[in-house]
C-alpha cells in the first residue's frame, strides 16, 4: 500500500468534514466502527459521528502520516536526485535524464490527453479459442510496414491524442493492405480539423480521433519539415538536451495551427482524394487477453493513462509509477506485450522522439490496469 499524507481540516459547526486526501486518489474515511481504506478521493463525515476513541486512532494515524511526510524526499521531477531517488528503490525500472535545461512547464503541456472522456462502442473479439504468445512484437510480426518503426515528435504541443491515433492507423492500415498500402497517415490533419476531438494542442480525446478518421477521414502527412504527404506535420520539434541543434523546449506557445484543407504545394492527389477512412472504430474491453488479441489480430492500439514526475524519467525496463505526483493524460502507441524478469508488459511507442526512454519506447506494466493504461484502449479498421 503506497504511503500516505492526509488532509484534515476541523469545523465547530454541523457541516460536514473532509478527512484524509491521499496519493492515488485514495483516501481513509473514519466511520464509526473502523479506519478504511477507500476507492473515493473522498469521504466527506459529520464531527458527530466519531466517539473519542475514534478521534484518538484519527490523530495516531495522523501522527504517524505526517512524519512520513516529513520524512519523504521533495524532489524536483527533472533533478539527479529524483533520477537516484528512484534508482535507490530498486524496482522494475531505470531512471535517467530524458530532459535537459527544460522547463517543466513543456513536460506538462505534453500530457494533453483527457481521460475517461466520450466511450466508442465496446468491441469485444476473444472468445478464448486461440492461444496467445507470450511474447509479441508487431514490427517483426509485419516487417514490411515501415510505419511500426517509426517514432514521432510531437514538439511544444499536447498532440499526443492525435499522434497515438495517427500512429496506430498508419499501422494498421498498411496491416490490412497486406503491405501494399505504406502510408503515414498526418497527425496534422487530425489536430487541426478535428472539432469535435477536443481543444487541439491543449488537449483531446482518443475516442473522438478515431471516430472522426472513420467517419471524415484523415490525408496522409510525415514529420516536420519531411515534405512527405498531403498535410505534414508543422510544430517543430525541439531539443530535449543541452548540446543539440533543435530550438530550446519550452512551456510557452503551444498555440493550435490552421486547419487547412488543401494538400502541400506540389502534391498530388488533392485533399479529398487523399483521405483515408475507417470502417468501424471502437473501444477494446479493459481485459488484458481482450487486448492482446486486438493486437495480436488487427495490429498496434491507441492507450492513455496518467503520467506521473517518474514517468518522464523512463529509461529502461518495466516500468511503474514509484514516486511523485500526477502530471496529466497521455497517449501513446501499445505495439506489443512481454515479460522481463518475470514482470509483464506492454511494449508502447512515445511521441517524445528517439533521445526519450529506450530509443522512443517503453515498457510499461501489464495487466493491473496500472496507471489506468487497460482502461482508455481504442481501436478502428480500415476500409
Amino acid at each position: 500500500m503506497m504511503k500516505c499524507y492526509p488532509i484534515i481540516s476541523f469545523q465547530e459547526s454541523n457541516a460536514p468534514v473532509r478527512l484524509f486526501e491521499y496519493e492515488k486518489h485514495e483516501s481513509y474515511a473514519l466511520t464509526s466502527s473502523k479506519i478504511s481504506l477507500c476507492q473515493q478521493p473522498w469521504q466527506v463525515l459529520d464531527l458527530h459521528t466519531l466517539n473519542s476513541k475514534m478521534w484518538h486512532a484519527a490523530f495516531l494515524l495522523l501522527a504517524a502520516s505526517l512524519s512520513v511526510s516529513l520524512a519523504r524526499p521533495h524532489l524536483h521531477p527533472l533533478s539527479s536526485e529524483m533520477v537516484n531517488h528512484i534508482n535507490k528503490l530498486n524496482t522494475t525500472w531505470k531512471a535517467g535524464h530524458n530532459f535537459h535545461n527544460v522547463d517543466y512547464s513543456y513536460v506538462r503541456k505534453l500530457c494533453g490527453t483527457m481521460l475517461k472522456g466520450p466511450k466508442l462502442p465496446v468491441m469485444v473479439q476473444y472468445a478464448g479459442d486461440l492461444k496467445l504468445p507470450k511474447e509479441f512484437d508487431a514490427r517483426q510480426q509485419w516487417p514490411n510496414c515501415p510505419t511500426l518503426k517509426e517514432i514521432r515528435d510531437q514538439g511544444s504541443c499536447g498532440s499526443c491524442w492525435a499522434f497515438g491515433a495517427a500512429e496506430a492507423i498508419s499501422d494498421r492500415v498498411c496491416i490490412h493492405s497486406n503491405g501494399k498500402v505504406n502510408v503515414e497517415i498526418s497527425s496534422e490533419d487530425l489536430l487541426t480539423c478535428c472539432d469535435s476531438c477536443g481543444m487541439g494542442c491543449n488537449g483531446g480525446y482518443p475516442s473522438a480521433a478515431w471516430d472522426f478518421w472513420a467517419n471524415e477521414g484523415l490525408v496522409s502527412g510525415g514529420l516536420y519539415d519531411s515534405h512527405i504527404g498531403c498535410r505534414p506535420y508543422t510544430i517543430a520539434p525541439c531539443e530535449h538536451h543541452v548540446n543539440g541543434s533543435r530550438p530550446p523546449c519550452t512551456g510557452e506557445g503551444g498555440d493550435t495551427p490552421e486547419c487547412v484543407r488543401q494538400c502541400e504545394s506540389g502534391y498530388t492527389p488533392s485533399y479529398t482524394q487523399d483521405k483515408h477512412y475507417g470502417k468501424t472504430s471502437y473501444s477494446v474491453p479493459s481485459d488484458e487477453q481482450q487486448i492482446q488479441y486486438e493486437i495480436y489480430k488487427n495490429g498496434p492500439v491507441e492507450g492513455a493513462f496518467t503520467v506521473y514526475d517518474d514517468f518522464v524519467l523512463y529509461k529502461t525496463g518495466v516500468y511503474q509509477h514509484v514516486s511523485g505526483s500526477a502530471v496529466g493524460g497521455h497517449a501513446i502507441k501499445i505495439l506489443g506485450w512481454g515479460e522481463e524478469n518475470g514482470t509483464p508488459y506492454w511494449l508502447c511507442a512515445n511521441s517524445w522522439n528517439t533521445d526519450w526512454g529506450d530509443n522512443g519506447y517503453f515498457k510499461f506494466l501489464r495487466g493491473s490496469d496500472h496507471c489506468g493504461i487497460e482502461s482508455e484502449i481504442v481501436a478502428g479498421i480500415p476500409k
